[in-house]
């Protein structure tokens, strides 16, 4: 009990100094993907979700997208994709990697397969970064697929996985389903104190393999590295790059990525819950090579990347992803008549009483927002309800306007966990317009 007071209290210190480090602190968020896609200025970052108040990893069900173009101010695209969507899995939505192949977007995460409680590798796609993604299945030929990560390399996909002291690989076949099974590898030899989670980045044409790993089976998790001539090795074993830090959880897992032509690695830590190792954050740091191109062992700081006093995530959740981003379309439609929407379109149709369109919202701690919804509405419109949590927190008639604009509903305060957004169409009255709903925006508000 006394060691979780000096963390809360270290967790306080380090969130009161206008930290940039932990990167995200309105939602829990662990096992980070960066990723620049093509013809894409933003950098990208994929995490799994961890509940707020849980003291397992057993209730992980969903993953997050985020973007930035300055690395202090975040977009919180939502949820991209959930257990619920995946017919063929039954629990455990750990760790994920994303991958741009072949004009399409691909997130690539392990769940447990339904009746047999195996680990297995999912594959699923989207037309856009931010999602949400549609799973296609489980990819073939992988046991106990955990902690996946896809490396695409001269247009050739790898997949990398690894769990409880063992780390695999192999060529994928074009369609992303199936590994090549004369290209398996067991590379659990060449790579000292694995334990799981393994990533690949190439620096200087060399392959750098960054996993998480014990020393022996002695918890918590350190980060190390070994490097090779060829995405399948054979690889040579450096050495530790995140040796133990205050606040740290008992895993780590990340990533590296360039990003205006510097390297910057994620991982995860227990900053922001204040040292319970179940609810993670996401962390960042420069990553940065000596004159042999060897990694020089990164110390986590408040301070991050430290572009700035802190980092702000505004949510934008996109009204027409519905239930695919844990939100519900009911009797009303997606359409795209109306132009200057963002994302696939946007939700109208509101016709008939309790019409509505619902989005999820979450966040890890009890904390106020800036409400925004974005719409348009040609010809004016008839009253709606607009409901957070069941709470009716404003009758609204939307004003006209032919272009979709922003509207400022002024503060709004939501509580841990899921936050059901919802604008209902309120009586029998006939509509005076369409109603067009566009997206949501939560702008973080940062307290001094």
């Amino acid at each position: 009990m006394k060691k979780f007071f000096v963390l809360l209290l270290l967790s306080f210190m380090m969130l009161g100094g206008y930290a940039q480090n932990p990167v995200f602190t309105h939602v829990f968020t662990a096992d980070p993907s960066p990723h620049v896609w093509p013809n894409d200025d933003r950098l990208w970052v994929y995490t799994s979700h961890d509940e707020p108040g849980s003291n397992n990893h057993y209730g992980m069900t969903g993953y997050h997208a985020f973007s930035t173009t300055d690395m202090v101010n975040w977009t919180d695209h939502g949820r991209i994709l959930h257990l619920e969507n995946v017919e063929w899995a039954e629990s455990h939505a750990w760790a994920i990697d994303a991958a741009y192949y072949r004009g399409k977007y691909y997130l690539i995460y392990c769940m447990k397969e339904v009746g047999i409680g195996l680990f297995r590798t999912g594959i699923a796609r989207s037309d856009n970064p931010e999602g949400p993604f549609t799973d296609l299945g489980y990819v073939k030929g992988v046991e106990f697929g955990q902690d996946p990560a896809l490396f695409i390399d001269n247009g050739i996909p790898y997949l990398f996985w690894g769990h409880d002291r063992k780390c695999f690989a192999a060529e994928l076949n074009d369609d992303l389903m199936s590994i090549k099974p004369e290209t398996y590898i067991d590379l659990t030899s060449q790579l000292t104190h694995v334990f799981e989670g393994p990533w690949v980045h190439k620096h200087k044409g060399k392959y750098y393999l960054t996993y998480p790993g014990l020393t022996p089976r002695r918890w918590p998790e350190k980060m190390f590295y070994a490097v090779a001539d060829k995405p399948l090795g054979p690889y040579e074993f450096k050495g530790c790059f995140i040796d133990d830090f205050e606040g740290q959880s008992g895993t780590n897992h990340g990533g590296v990525v360039t990003y205006k032509g510097k390297d910057i690695m994620f991982y995860h830590s227990a900053w922001l819950s204040g040292g319970l190792s179940e609810t993670r954050c996401v962390m960042a740091d420069y990553l940065h090579y000596d004159k042999d191109e060897n990694i020089i062992p990164i110390v986590p700081s408040k301070e991050g990347l430290g572009n700035a006093k802190c980092t702000k995530t505004t949510l934008q959740l996109e009204a027409e992803n519905g239930f695919a981003a844990g939100g519900e379309l009911y009797n009303v439609i997606v359409d795209t008549w109306i132009k200057g929407y963002s994302g696939k379109g946007y939700v109208t149709n509101f016709d008939n009483p309790y019409d509505h369109v619902s989005i999820l919202a979450q966040v890890a701690k009890p904390a106020k927002y800036r409400f925004i919804v974005s719409y348009a509405s040609p010809d004016g419109d008839s009253n709606h309800d607009v409901l957070i949590n069941s709470y009716q927190y404003k009758e609204f008639a939307f004003p006209q306007s032919k272009t979709f604009r922003e509207i400022d509903f002024g503060t709004v305060e939501l509580k841990a966990g899921d936050n059901l957004i919802r604008i209902l169409k309120k009586n029998w009255k006939p509509s005076t317009g369409q109603l067009a709903i566009d997206y949501i925006k939560l702008e973080q508000i940062i307290e001094d």
